[in-house]
């Protein structure tokens, strides 16, 4: 059975383009053009993913998120002019997998949802073993190896490796990761965040390129990469 999509946009051309661009991949479409119907759809046609814009003529699409997320076990995916960082951590941070920037590649979109809809599962039960290539990753056991060799990590690598592990193919914001990772210590801060992230690329990635594991989403946070 088809993936169900529920397409939120007050532009017509937007939900038409958005609605061939899916048909076209085999889902299914429903199609909301405001808050109020969009609530309606999600909790009557409970689709597999939304894609919801943010300038909907009766609500804010960020507070529409949570209220989203209470109606449909469903990927939520932002497609939005609003593409400041601010706008992006805001709706990351309230429940959304992901945001796409208007005006946005169809392809490249239907990439980031194949992978939200492939790992959406995946969050209600934490993945205790990850393999990513030649990467494997071990959470229960707390083993990380690249192919047969054994990669050592320290205690914060490891625990911000693991959240993006829970986390694969998804966003998480710099401070998310810094309220689970440093928390209980005084004034956590973002330059630590990088020395980590860097000391695991240079561990993990190597001989392949800086990125190729961990993907910088510029000024919001990063994503342990899977394929598409």
């Amino acid at each position: 059975m088809p993936a169900k999509i529920l397409v939120v946009d007050d532009e017509a051309a937007i939900r038409r383009l958005l609605r061939n661009t899916l048909v076209r991949a085999d889902y299914l479409v429903v199609e909301a053009e405001d808050a109020k119907n969009a609530l309606h759809q999600a909790a009557a046609q409970q689709p597999s993913a939304i894609l919801l814009d943010l300038g909907l003529p009766d609500r804010d699409g960020l507070s529409l998120i949570p209220l989203l997320r209470a109606k449909a076990d469903a990927v939520i995916l932002v497609v939005s002019a609003r593409d400041a960082v601010d706008e992006k951590v805001a709706a990351l941070d309230l429940g959304a997998d992901d945001f796409v920037g208007k005006p946005f590649d169809t392809e490249e979109l239907l990439a980031r949802l194949r992978v939200a809809l492939r790992h959406h599962g995946r969050s209600v039960t934490t993945p205790q073993l990850v393999q990513r290539g030649d990467l494997s990753i071990d959470l229960d056991r707390r083993i990380v190896c690249r192919g047969s060799t054994e990669v050592h990590l320290t205690r914060k690598e490891h625990d911000v490796l693991a959240l993006l592990t829970r986390h694969i193919g998804r966003i998480v914001t710099h401070e998310r990761i810094l309220s689970a990772c440093w928390g209980g210590e005084e004034d956590p801060r973002i330059e630590y965040l990088r020395i980590v992230i860097r000391n695991l690329r240079q561990k993990l990635e190597a001989p392949a390129p800086v990125g190729s594991v961990i993907a910088n989403e510029l000024g919001v946070g990063y994503r342990l990469r899977t394929d598409a």
